[in-house]
């Protein structure tokens, strides 16, 4: 099948091909307006402060401190996410788990600062989640790793706006979709249609010319 006897095709069944992604699109946006629930994301920062801090004397020790400062930064930064830390935060805050939480971490390659961002459906529990995560975290790194302190540079606040789901998104992309499930769709149905539509079809099939033609007579 050549491109433009697929535009041929589509064409045929324009209906279906403009109706199919449009009901998509309207189910999608049902559901995500009306159904999903708003998203919220606090985040905190931390600083990671080790014990060699204050020591270091010449710029080259100050250095080569300043990376394995950097290095412990992204062992913490896994930390953070570790159950280990999810189960004492857990626990802390009088709650049987953070099942219902999303708790993801960055940390920068060349910082020690760490962003701690946790989702849930509601924007105050996210926010004190977030920031007893980060009490928990320094008692844990000191505890395992034996730096000096995680100290907190910007407390997670009450997210006035959700953050999530991105329903636009889902909408389109339920959109696109239904367009290519009617392209697909007209053209099985065309597979499956086995009658004789045209002269063409007819001299290919039974590899003669046609030399005449009786049209439709009606009544």
């Amino acid at each position: 099948m050549t491109l433009l006897e697929l535009f041929k095709l589509l064409k045929k069944h324009l209906a279906l091909v403009v109706a199919l992604p449009v009901v998509l699109a309207i189910a999608t946006a049902g559901v995500s307006w009306g159904v999903l629930q708003n998203q919220y994301t606090a985040t905190v920062s931390v600083y990671v402060l080790t014990s060699k801090d204050s020591e270091s004397s010449s710029n080259t020790t100050a250095y080569n401190d300043l990376t394995a400062s950097q290095l412990m930064a992204n062992d913490i930064a896994m930390l953070a996410e570790s159950a280990t830390v999810k189960e004492k935060t857990a626990q802390s805050l009088g709650m049987d788990s953070l099942s219902g939480y999303k708790i993801s971490v960055e940390s920068s390659t060349t910082t020690r600062v760490i962003d701690i961002s946790v989702t849930a459906g509601k924007a105050d529990a996210a926010s004190i989640v977030a920031n007893e995560t980060a009490a928990v975290l320094s008692t844990v790194a000191q505890e395992v790793m034996g730096v000096e302190s995680v100290n907190v540079v910007d407390q997670a606040q009450v997210p006035s706006s959700p953050s999530g789901p991105p329903r636009t998104m889902y909408t389109a992309v339920a959109f696109l979709a239904g367009i290519f499930l009617a392209v697909a769709v007209v053209v099985v149905m065309d597979m499956l249609n086995t009658r004789v539509r045209n002269p063409e079809e007819a001299e290919e099939l039974l590899g003669v010319p046609v030399i005449g033609r009786i049209p439709t007579i009606k009544g």
